[in-house]
């Protein structure tokens, strides 16, 4: 509130200044922010620099290799972000008041979340907001939501502590699947030591030299002697599926090949590791109408995707 009061009785503030320079200390550099904010570089530098001097301080020490906040910028940060947080919220519960979600909707996901479920999801919120657009990012690393701009990620595995908001929308269980001509001509396991008489296409992020097997109260490792590694999950069922051998698949991207006869579950009193699946998204006040729209249809697909 104290930036609003200031804005209003002062007319030299300019709110486009205040809002680069918090979106450049957020992003860590002046290219980030100038590409998250839609603008040349030269235009956030010379915001930056009429910001300063008009305040008659330094806010932000620059390097060739990063930035470095001073002591007044901190300050001046810390009450500048606050101010435009509720300033946004002003207009974000106008806007939802007003109007249907739009906009654009910026998303990141695992690469081996599966393409099918992804498809059905964005098909049914597309359908029923067509007005908002939607960025996929897909990528094993751990996006930064604020830093990098990103409305939401999509994330698989256990979280680890952050100020974000998290939701479970499910768990994808991973098991091991064979086509049945690779099962009939190599006969069918009945116990997860015989894995190591088979040919085994192993998806690195599971192990590899060994996968490890829960049924009931027992877990066993079993020693593989590698066939096929690759950390492509798509490639590893493709070679399932071309009877190439066992792999352990998540059963949410296998359904319509098991339905169709293509895969056959092996071992069905067995399973490999259990993934908890998240949506994340920055705390905030005020979800955005787009975002909040989102997440409802997500929850409702990824209750019946993410299931065993």
């Amino acid at each position: 509130m104290e930036l609003l009061f200031c804005i209003l009785h002062n007319p030299a503030m300019d709110l486009n200044e205040i809002r680069v320079f918090v979106k450049v200390v957020q992003a860590g550099s002046f290219s980030q922010a100038a590409k998250q904010l839609g603008m040349p570089n030269s235009t956030v530098s010379a915001r930056i620099s009429a910001l300063e001097r008009r305040l008659g301080v330094t806010l932000l020490q620059r390097t060739t290799r990063k930035l470095r906040l001073t002591e007044a910028g901190e300050a001046y940060f810390h009450q500048a972000s606050l101010g435009l947080e509720e300033i946004l919220k002003a207009e974000a519960e106008v806007s939802s008041a007003q109007g249907e979600p739009q906009g654009l909707l910026r998303v990141t996901a695992p690469i081996d979340i599966g393409n099918d479920c992804l498809a059905e999801l964005i098909c049914t919120f597309r359908n029923q907001h067509p007005k908002v657009s939607i960025e996929l990012l897909f990528t094993d690393r751990v996006v930064d939501l604020v830093a990098e701009g990103v409305d939401l990620a999509i994330r698989a595995g256990e979280l680890r502590d952050s100020g974000l908001i998290a939701k479970k929308v499910g768990t994808a269980h991973w098991v091991p699947f064979a086509s049945p001509a690779y099962l009939e001509k190599a006969g069918t396991p009945v116990h997860p030591t015989e894995l190591r008489q088979h040919a085994c296409l192993q998806f690195t992020p599971l192990g590899k030299e060994s996968w490890q097997l829960v049924g009931g109260k027992n877990t066993i490792t079993v020693s593989l002697t590698s066939q096929v590694l690759g950390n492509d999950l798509n490639l590893i069922k493709a070679l399932a599926l071309a009877g190439h051998g066992v792999a352990l698949l998540p059963t949410y991207a296998c359904r319509a090949e098991v339905s169709s006869g293509r895969l056959r579950r092996v071992l069905p009193e067995w399973r490999a590791k259990i993934d908890p699946i998240h949506l994340v998204y920055p705390g905030q006040k005020f979800v955005p109408p787009k975002l909040r729209a989102f997440i409802d249809t997500a929850v409702a697909i990824f209750a019946r995707v993410f299931k065993e």
